[in-house]
């Protein structure tokens, strides 16, 4: 749920000091200055029991699975469940996937709110060019408490409906908050004491235990929009083991919580004014004003609710399914249908875009528990019920499309518990790490990517006049250099630009 990352907190630059958890301590003997590009180094993997598992993957992958030939498969990896109230103690299962012949292992990660790490590790060795899947070996991780990973499911049916379903219009949010409290609710009864450890802390510590038991000295990566802040933590816990590393759109680490979640409100209608440019140049259903079209649609909705697949679609549904479609520009053609069958009295579109947050399909768990329970625990930051009334009239005033459903979204981890704080070290020296932003990225702001870059010893920009949520894959000129960079060490210069 592209929302919860409104709960998450940027890394600390904290001295580096000695951290205790499942790993052992953190060095504070960490490189500085410029290192090098990381040769590759043959996997050694003997311990994972891996399965053959093509034809489950492509049924959890479902309607959108992409065409290849490329088979997969999987395993399971045991880790330690270290929560705070239990440091280096209690087991985790993290659910693993692997596709391609090279023979050097290189790690996807995904958003906590995304489709889980293992469906996007295949999709990439679906789209990505032939010979990153003869050089690497793509293993995809679904993070804690996401997908097949002991994917976190303690939200009830209706209260994430309630969340979802909620009109941003309401100036009164107390529904809201009582399904966010009965959720939060829910969560602490069932999950106890794992509740606390679903974050990126500990996501970072599951990547050490992979490195491991691939059998390799360091850590290759591409991590996918919020899976780039679990990198970053990993680099600096184990920054002697930082490998080939790509991020693919990054969360800004110097904003708070609130300002964040309005930069990425400035973002999504930034996307969507992309989206009607593009819908009126295919010259789509929507006609010339998509967004007058929305408008519409939402006044609509708030007198005639449609209904499909168990869902109400409401405005604050429909808005929200914008935003899954706005993320993936492979779907904008699919979305702008969609909206137009809306109007016309057809829900089905728009509310299969939102189903995967609130349902359980194709075997997948519903992603909206883990977003929220993740994000949550990333963050210390609780808002004010006051504060946020505040923010939404001027939100809705400065971004009209999606200011109110943002600030909304600060009341979402209002009930959880406050997690203690991590100490995180200092990241002071790196090899390159390559970043990839896009112009108008709905969920990882390309302002906020370029400010990570900044925040690296050693990042590297490579930016995307496109649109939608990552360049990897979708733009033929970043995903150029993000193979040369992964395959040959080649390091493009920074700041390059590529073409929509």
């Amino acid at each position: 749920m592209t929302a919860l990352s409104a709960c998450s907190a940027g890394p600390s630059i904290r001295p580096v000091i000695a951290v205790l958890g499942d790993s052992g301590p953190t060095s504070a003997s960490a490189p500085s200055g410029p290192q090098p590009v990381p040769e590759l180094e043959e996997g050694k993997d003997g311990t994972l029991n891996w399965q053959e598992c093509t034809d489950s993957t492509v049924l959890r992958l479902g309607s959108t699975a992409p065409r290849s030939s490329n088979t997969y498969q999987c395993a399971r990896m045991p880790s330690v469940l270290d929560a705070p109230s239990r440091p280096g103690r209690g087991s985790i299962s993290v659910a693993v996937l692997k596709v391609g012949t090279g023979k050097t292992p290189l790690v996807v990660v995904s958003d906590a709110d995304g489709e889980p790490g293992t469906l996007k590790a295949a999709r990439l060795g679906a789209s990505l060019p032939p010979e990153v899947l003869s050089t690497f070996t793509l293993i995809g991780v679904d993070r804690r408490g996401t997908g097949k990973s002991d994917g976190v499911q303690c939200v009830p049916s209706s209260a994430r409906l309630d969340i979802v379903e909620f009109d941003p219009a309401k100036t009164d949010h107390t529904e809201l908050r009582t399904a966010i409290t009965t959720a939060s609710q829910e969560c602490v009864l069932d999950l106890e004491n794992r509740l606390t450890a679903m974050d990126s802390w500990r996501a970072a510590a599951d990547l050490e235990k992979l490195r491991d038991l691939l059998g390799t000295s360091t850590l290759n990566a591409i991590g996918v929009g919020d899976g780039s802040k679990v990198l970053t933590l990993y680099a600096s816990r184990f920054p002697t083991r930082i490998g080939r590393m790509v991020f693919d759109g990054a969360p800004d680490p110097t904003l708070d919580t609130i300002g964040a979640s309005e930069a990425e409100s400035v973002a999504a209608e930034a996307t969507f004014d992309a989206f009607a440019k593009d819908c009126a140049i295919r010259g789509c259903p929507l006609g010339a004003n998509a967004k007058a079209e929305l408008t519409a649609l939402l006044e609509q909705l708030r007198t005639s609710p449609g209904r499909s697949l168990g869902i109400s679609l409401t405005p604050g549904t429909a808005l929200q399914a914008v935003l899954v479609g706005l993320a993936d520009r492979g779907r904008w053609p699919a979305l702008a249908d969609a909206l137009a069958a809306a109007k016309a009295g057809d829900s089905a579109g728009l509310t299969a875009l939102v189903e995967p947050l609130v349902a359980d399909v194709d075997e997948n768990p519903p992603r909206l528990d883990a977003a929220l329970v993740t994000g949550c625990n990333d963050s210390a930051t609780r808002i004010p019920p006051d504060r946020v009334t505040v923010l939404t009239q001027d939100w809705r005033e400065k971004h009209p499309l999606f200011g109110a459903m943002y600030a909304h979204r600060l009341l979402l981890c209002a009930s959880f518990p406050v997690p203690p704080p991590v100490k995180v070290p200092a990241l002071v020296g790196s090899p390159p790490i390559l970043v990839l932003s896009t112009a108008n990225d709905p969920v990882t702001p390309q302002q906020g990517t370029e400010r990570a870059v900044g925040a690296l010893p050693a990042g590297v920009l490579i930016g995307w006049q496109g649109g939608g949520h990552g360049a990897l894959g979708q733009s033929e000129c970043a995903t150029a250099a993000a193979v040369a960079f992964l395959v040959n060490a080649k390091v493009p210069a920074n700041g390059t630009v590529c073409p929509p």
